[in-house]
């Protein structure tokens, strides 16, 4: 618990309390005084005073809070009116507990066993449970770093300096008050670095029936952009687009509760202001479409993990590296991890954007109801969503639509992300076809695959083949970022094949092992998928190398066996 600043005053009837709690949850908070006693608690902050008159509860007591400044004003009525309390201004001494009346027991014992009692804990005692105050000691200005800062605009600094041990679980960061933008960067992408897994990515990559079933949801935003695009040859005044986006009645009350503020921002902190807020809208579609809507307990979690603005306190310069470290997080942290809902989000935020600072507000709102709701998350409404709300409903319509056509004209790749996917998706499609060629081959020396079975086999390769790429995204859209790679190259259902373009592998064991891959005119074609992919006995990307590594290419696939005996330098028997 954190001691706050404080300050006493009073007057003949009243003794008032001044107490400042920057960043606390004053949605919740609790004040007890009796006699000498005032305790206030309003998470993270906690003081006990032992006043030196009495006070009473006997209904004149007042109490207000100033959001702007942070400060709660209590005042309570004195016992004695016109009593005039001494020693207000020592504030040590007030945050002292009191002591015992007395030192030793009244009654003592005399002529008993002589036998040492030391350490031995006598139950009859009160425990004092009183913790520990120390005077709080504002951090000057001067001390803190002026590259060092964060929160909305970039216009806040050193809350962490005293917060930090309380409020650790809701940023990544450590010690944000003297750590820069490029050490947070750095440090950032060294974390993302460290958490990604392969094997969980290519998991959500080769079995995605969940995946798809969140990709098939559609956000209240879904409806009222296509009412949008069906009047796109009437007037898109601002008062048009904000009649689509109503508000509940919950949300008007939100609304009521904000304080109305200017702020004075430069260019800079300007733009970095439409560059976080595109941050924050990513994490909470991709939050709003996995939950299909329905917010739980880890809602919080993932809109803060999921922005870099919210738990690394990132700067920005433009849009492709804000939607570069969003793939990357989501591809490291949450429960689905995968590319196409990166590009989802992607897409439902553009929409977000065109329908106009009240689909923003309604998103920005959503938020805050989700943070306050959220032990500690509560402070991210204070450095960040607080502002955002009150800042949006006057911004100008014509930046947000200038911030959409920037993200739509922005291009996303696997390749960018630098985790290195397509090397771990060749090489999962790789070994799995190693296992389906093996069974394949189990079974064809033991007589069990008959040639019409295999004519069939042919045939439905040929039908999957011959199907439209076109099918594999169901909502094309004008969104799509230009200079993206094509979805349907990692098809699990509907794969090119090309029966000729035939490989044998030749491993250290002298085996040969006839992989099939996609048709490609450099001749750099990608394995056949299936369905399912079977876990590999050894890092994918290693066995993928070695095998590369002693790969022999040859113009027909028959004898395979007698093949591989002359690949590893060996005759081997026939009936073998």
């Amino acid at each position: 618990m954190l001691t706050p600043a404080f300050d006493l005053s009073q007057d003949p009837d009243f003794l008032t309390v001044a107490i400042r709690v920057p960043y606390a949850r004053v949605s919740e908070f609790d004040v007890y005084f009796e006699g000498v006693d005032f305790k206030f608690y309003a998470k993270p902050y906690f003081l006990r005073l032992t006043l030196p008159g009495r006070i009473v509860e006997n209904g004149n007591e007042q109490g207000s809070y100033d959001a702007d400044k942070g400060i709660f004003t209590i005042r309570l009525p004195k016992e004695t009116p016109g009593q005039h309390f001494e020693g207000l201004n020592m504030l040590t001494a007030l945050l002292a507990p009191r002591k015992s009346r007395t030192a030793k027991p009244l009654v003592e014992e005399i002529g008993a066993s002589e036998v040492s009692e030391e350490g031995v804990e006598d139950d009859d005692d009160e425990f004092d449970w009183e913790i520990e105050q120390s005077p709080y000691e504002e951090v000057p200005e001067s001390a803190l770093n002026p590259n060092c800062r964060y929160g909305f605009g970039n216009l806040r600094s050193g809350v962490f300096q005293r917060l930090q041990d309380e409020l650790s679980d809701v940023i990544d960061i450590k010690d944000p008050d003297f750590t820069s933008a490029a050490e947070r960067r750095q440090k950032r992408l060294a974390a993302e670095l460290a958490k990604f897994d392969p094997d969980h990515y290519l998991a959500d990559f080769m079995e995605d029936e969940a995946v798809k079933k969140v990709l098939e949801y559609n956000p209240w935003w879904t409806d009222l952009y296509s009412e949008m695009m069906a009047s796109l040859g009437k007037s898109q005044e601002e008062e048009n687009l904000a009649a689509l986006v109503s508000f509940s009645e919950e949300e008007k009350y939100q609304l009521r509760k904000f304080v109305n503020k200017s702020y004075l921002l430069d260019k800079r902190a300007h733009r970095q202001v439409y560059y976080s807020l595109t941050d924050i809208l990513l994490a909470y579609c991709y939050e709003t479409r996995v939950t299909e809507g329905e917010r739980n307990v880890e809602s919080a979690w993932n809109i803060r993990k999921l922005s870099p603005t919210l738990c690394w306190f990132e700067t920005w310069t433009n849009v492709h590296e804000i939607l570069v470290s969003f793939g990357r997080r989501v591809l490291c942290y949450p429960l689905y991890r995968h590319f196409k809902l990166v590009m989802k989000a992607y897409r439902d935020t553009i929409k977000i954007l065109q329908l106009g600072k009240s689909a923003v507000l309604k998103c920005l709102l959503d938020i805050h109801k989700i943070f306050q709701e959220n032990d500690p998350a509560y402070i991210l409404n204070d450095l960040y969503i607080s502002d955002y709300c009150v800042w949006i409903q006057k911004a100008k319509s014509k930046k947000l639509a200038a911030l959409a056509e920037a993200l739509k004209k922005a291009s996303l790749t696997k390749t960018q992300l630098g985790l290195e996917l397509e090397e771990l998706e060749a090489a999962a499609f790789l070994v799995q076809e190693e296992e389906t060629t093996s069974k394949a081959g189990v079974h064809s020396t033991s007589g069990q695959q008959t040639p019409s079975s295999s004519s069939e086999m042919s045939g439905s390769e040929e039908s999957e083949g011959s199907a439209s790429p076109e099918t594999e995204e169901s909502d094309s859209e004008q969104e799509e970022p230009r200079g993206g790679e094509s979805e349907t190259g990692h098809s699990l259902l509907g794969p090119f094949v090309e029966e000729s373009s035939m490989a044998l592998l030749l491993n250290d064991g002298g085996m040969c092992k006839s992989t099939t891959f996609l048709g490609s005119d450099d001749g750099r074609g990608q394995p056949l998928a299936s369905p399912r992919a079977p876990r590999a006995s050894g890092p994918l990307i290693q066995e993928l190398g070695e095998q590369l590594e002693t790969s022999v290419q040859i113009s027909e696939p028959k004898d395979c066996c007698w093949t591989a005996g002359q690949c590893s330098g060996e005759r081997k028997p026939a009936d073998t």
